[in-house]
């Protein structure tokens, strides 16, 4: 209401951090794992799993839902806005990729001095 907005949007803030989040902790992982031996699969991989991740959050709430007594438009809180569920998964890539490219680099020093001690 102060910002003039006619949704909540502050679920927008939680859908890019689940794109945010994982995406840290995906390319540590595949890092210290050594999963990838070229350099440009391992950014194509971390997006693609947070979008799965993303999906699936999606469907989950898809499939309550239809499981509960209430309507899924209540449920979903789509709030009359049709694109809703495209809009999260948008939020969701935009923080993974928000993540890789301002914070690889911190990532990468943290890594190597850790490797070091």
């Amino acid at each position: 209401e102060w910002l003039g907005w006619e949704r909540n949007n502050y679920d927008k803030l939680g859908h890019f951090a689940q794109g945010f989040v994982p995406a840290l902790i995906a390319r540590e992982l595949v890092i210290r794992f050594e999963v990838f031996a070229r350099r440009g699969w391992p950014s194509f991989f971390i997006v693609c799993f947070c979008l799965a991740v993303s999906a699936f959050y999606e469907l989950i709430e898809w499939w309550v839902a239809l499981l509960s007594d209430e309507a899924a438009e209540a449920f979903l809180g789509t709030q009359g806005y049709v694109w809703d569920t495209q809009s999260d998964m948008a939020w969701a890539l935009s923080g993974a990729i928000l993540a890789l490219v301002l914070l690889g680099r911190v990532q990468d020093r943290q890594l190597a001095a850790l490797a070091r001690t």
